[in-house]
């Protein structure tokens, strides 16, 4: 198992979002609601799977999963506390909580059937290494969902110019070919990416894949997850 480091206090997330959680869902809770249903619409789990949410937040994304089956394992990790204060008081014994960041997950090699990110990517420093470490908790053949900004539409690359001005937690956006490179580099395949819209606003892709230890550089197939 990897040695765990934990987050730095001092980064610019932690800073935006421990003023954040007390509020956060109800500041943010039509999009956090579409976005949700949208990634797991998407998703097809098996019974007693372990799943990971990386980048947890308030646990809301856990809460439904828990609600859509009680017999998945669950857990989560995000870089700060009062989050997973909040995720807590909603969860309670019903997922693993940690602290922690994308680039240094607390968690064993091989621990989970399934690791998702949603709404987070674009907060990641090391989007590379966020990737290898979802990879390195994965077990063989363990898939991962990642919904985030898509900067594919306009309106959100405006959104990630604003953001890289006035908000420091933000960090960038990405488009479908620049995910499909990155999940690739990681060594991961079987990469499908749908993009879509939310509202008239938002728009948000969700990249699913399978954990390989060969790189696929010959072309896709569909998947489903």
């Amino acid at each position: 198992m990897k040695k765990y480091s934990g987050p730095d206090d001092n980064s610019p997330v932690f800073k935006e979002y421990h003023e954040l959680a007390s509020n956060y869902d109800q500041r943010w809770s039509s999009y956090i609601s579409l976005s949700l249903e949208e990634t797991l619409r998407r998703l097809v789990f098996q019974p007693g799977e372990s799943i990971l949410d990386v980048g947890c937040g308030t646990g809301e994304l856990l809460s439904r999963l828990f609600a859509s089956d009680p017999t998945l394992l669950l857990s989560g990790t995000d870089p700060v506390p009062e989050m997973l204060k909040m995720a807590k008081q909603k969860l309670g014994s019903t997922a693993v909580l940690k602290h922690g960041s994308a680039e240094s997950l607390p968690f064993s090699d091989r621990q989970f059937d399934v690791v998702i990110s949603t709404n987070a990517f674009h907060y990641f420093r090391n989007p590379a290494l966020a990737l290898m470490e979802m990879k390195r908790v994965l077990n063989k053949e363990g898939r991962i969902v990642i919904t985030d900004w898509c900067g594919d539409y306009f309106i959100c690359r405006v959104c990630n110019f604003l953001s890289g001005k006035f908000r420091p937690a933000h960090y960038r956006i990405y488009g479908e070919k620049k995910l499909r490179a990155l999940l690739h580099q990681a060594g991961f395949t079987r990469v499908r990416i749908d993009s879509y819209k939310i509202d008239w606003f938002w728009g948000l892709m969700t990249a699913l894949a399978i954990k390989s230890d060969i790189n696929n550089s010959t072309g896709e197939r569909e998947m489903s997850c």
